[in-house]
């Protein structure tokens, strides 16, 4: 993927990148590369293995330019949607510029604060003015945020961070409290863009402190309080509620520039949301800080849930089974969570490759075996004659697939099928679980993917995987991490 990136950018600049450096992401799997040249003009090279979701930002990026919302400019795109070029926006972010007062236990300073009103009185901006003539249907991954959608992010908060705790709860009582809310969030709302992400990490500042917005590209319609709730809640910005509530009023007064605003049931409404957010970020940070281990979402877990203490001793949750487990959740908040357990059960994956002309591998296991892929679609080297002689394996054959693409997509929708499963086989202490890949020949697109997928689960999970590229006559063993 360098190379595609460092293509790009000489097909855009006429010349080669004098430097491609990688820059550390956060949550998302996009690649962040700064492509620079002699002199030290640089740009921002993107990597994204979905398509639609690439699609998403560059639509979304253009059309808020259009409105004269700050926004990265999107320069180029590859042919296969893969990857972009941006203009560099620098290095700062909202969230480096107000570090001192967040270490300081919230005490920010009025330089700090001013940064934040000036973003906040943005937002209206982009939620009014950015929905104005906007394509809902290019969204992604759907155009509003709905009941569905509602559900789904709750039962991440429930498998993801919930079940990880140990806590007992009845699940057909919390399910029905998690449907109720769900109603209420999307029923009878004002409703225009809603961001989805907008918090401080997402906000790059320039030299004279002028934000630009990134990140945006699983934005879609929804309520306006979604957007508000995610700013002033973001965990690890501690805000001090006096804080928040100057920023609150300062983004009604700037919203009803644009529309009518009856602050009560806008309040109402917001309450709602802080608490549907709160338990949507501790999802994510249970899955990426209990599985994926990235330490800024661990650390964010104590502070979340003092968030969440908070909304529940001011009598937020009007779900009273919810509301019960999670005042038993807040009784179980880590000090550290640093040193927290990666919950991987004794799970053992086997994992293989095969050829179809010699059927489907057999589970020995007893348990009927598990998923089988398809390769057959994606673009085949064993049908050019430099290749005939490799397997998966081989470096060319890599380079040769992972610059075509089509595996790489192809991979993206089978890690977040096997994740979601591996996690449950996790959560539920089974033993067991198979995953073969097919091609043509069991040779080339079978091995590369079969040999992905089990250093993608071991490294993400620490679980135990048996390889076996049956028609190579290898097999290789990942031991579980302890």
């Amino acid at each position: 993927m360098v190379e595609k990136i460092k293509q790009l950018y000489k097909e855009y600049t006429g010349r080669e990148a004098a430097s491609c450096k990688a820059i550390t992401g956060s949550g998302s799997n996009r690649q962040y590369f700064r492509l620079s040249d002699e002199t030290g003009n640089s740009l921002i090279g993107v990597v994204g293995t979905s398509v639609e979701e690439n699609h998403a930002f560059i639509y979304l990026a253009r059309h808020f330019a259009s409105k004269g919302i700050p926004v990265p400019q999107v320069l180029q795109k590859s042919e296969d949607g893969h990857a972009y070029l941006q203009n560099d926006l620098g290095s700062t972010t909202l969230f480096d510029a107000i570090r001192k007062g967040r270490e300081a236990g919230g005490n920010y300073s009025e330089d700090e604060r001013q940064l934040l009103r000036r973003t906040i009185k943005m937002l209206p901006k982009i939620q009014i003015e950015g929905a104005q003539g906007l394509d809902f249907s290019q969204c992604y991954p759907q155009p509003a945020m709905d009941e569905t959608n509602v559900m789904f992010d709750l039962n991440y908060f429930k498998y993801c961070y919930l079940k990880a705790t140990g806590i007992d709860f009845h699940e057909i009582r919390l399910e029905q409290d998690f449907r109720e809310m769900a109603h209420d969030l999307t029923q009878g709302t004002e409703t225009a863009f809603c961001y989805r992400d907008f918090q401080a990490r997402n906000v790059m500042l320039d030299a004279e402190g002028n934000p630009y917005f990134i990140d945006f590209q699983g934005g879609r319609r929804g309520p306006l309080q979604y957007d508000v709730a995610s700013f002033l809640w973001q965990a690890s910005a501690r805000y001090p509620q006096e804080l928040r509530e100057e920023l609150i009023q300062v983004y009604i007064q700037t919203l009803r520039q644009y529309i009518e605003v009856d602050e009560l049931k806008f309040r109402k409404q917001l309450q709602l949301v802080v608490l549907f957010r709160l338990l949507q970020v501790l999802g994510a940070y249970g899955f990426r800080g209990y599985f994926e281990r990235k330490k800024h979402f661990l650390d964010s877990i104590p502070p979340a849930l003092d968030n969440l203490q908070a909304m529940l001793e001011a009598n937020a949750c009007p779900y009273p089974y919810m509301k019960d487990v999670l005042s038993k959740l807040i009784a179980t908040k880590p000090e550290n969570t640093s040193n927290s357990p990666l919950p991987n059960g004794p799970l053992a994956v086997r994992i293989f490759s095969f050829s179809y002309k010699k059927g489907i591998p057999e589970d020995e296991s007893g348990n009927g075996g598990g998923y089988v892929f398809d390769c057959r679609s994606t673009h085949n080297p064993g049908r050019y004659e430099p290749y005939k002689k490799l397997t998966g394996l081989d470096e060319p054959v890599i380079r040769f697939l992972e610059d075509d693409g089509e595996i790489l997509t192809f991979l993206d929708s089978v890690y977040k099928l096997a994740d979601a499963h591996v996690e449950r086989y996790l959560q539920r202490g089974f033993t067991d679980l198979m995953f073969s890949f097919g091609c043509t020949g069991g040779q080339h697109r079978s091995v590369y993917s079969a040999q992905h997928l089990a250093e993608h689960l071991n490294e993400k999970y620490g679980i135990e995987v048996r390889l076996c590229h049956r028609e190579q006559n290898i097999s290789q063993t990942f031991p579980k991490k302890i």
